[in-house]
């Protein structure tokens, strides 16, 4: 009858382990809270050549079923010779290009631009070598907070580089950024760009 009762014991000793250990490693795996995962969803999207605008990519652009006020066609703004593009797809989705030449680390180099601003708070959601989407907040020095007035000044940005055919293309927001499913939607398009010869093999 002990015996049988020290079995029952360490059974349920040994089962309780187990599940301990198997919800510890849960836990473990479970990714940052704050973190935003880009899927490759791509079916409110539509493909866009840029090559007529010198630059020799294709690139996924929200369509009419992306509920962003998205027009059908995307517009290009761009003088010829010039090094800076705008990429409009409706009212609110507004892109930057801008084309460095052979320079790299422009990523790097804005990280470090952020880190030496004073008022702002940056939260990286996408922190990655070429590419950084973050909440940028403004925190006031010097004021008294109130918890009764005013509300958290809050911005989202994407900030990536791509080289293409030897020269680096940075692909950003606007300075002063735009709301967070609109950033979510342009990182979609920048983390879509592909050179245009490599579509061509496909």
């Amino acid at each position: 009858m002990k015996f049988r009762l020290f079995l029952l014991f360490f059974h349920l000793v040994f089962s309780l382990t187990l599940v301990s250990c198997s919800e510890n490693e849960k836990i473990v795996e479970e990714p940052k809270e704050a973190e935003t995962v880009l899927d490759d969803d791509y079916y409110d999207f539509q493909g866009f050549n840029m090559s007529p605008y010198d630059i020799p990519v294709m690139i996924m652009l929200p369509d009419e079923t992306a509920n962003i006020g998205a027009s059908t066609k995307p517009e290009v703004v761009h003088t010829v010779d010039d090094f800076k593009w705008e990429l409009l797809v409706g009212s609110n989705f507004e892109m930057l290009i801008d084309d460095w030449g052979d320079y790299t680390d422009m990523v790097v180099t804005r990280k470090k631009e952020l880190a030496s601003l004073d008022f702002y708070k940056i939260n990286y959601l996408i922190d990655q070598k070429n590419f950084i989407m973050y909440e940028q907040e403004l925190i006031p020095k010097g004021v008294k907070a109130s918890n009764s007035v005013g509300v958290p000044h809050k911005s989202y940005h994407v900030y990536a580089e791509k080289v293409i055919d030897g020269v680096t293309y940075v692909f950003r927001s606007k300075d002063e950024g735009a709301e967070k499913l609109i950033i979510e939607l342009m990182a979609k398009s920048i983390k879509s760009v592909k050179p245009l010869k490599e579509n061509l093999k496909a």
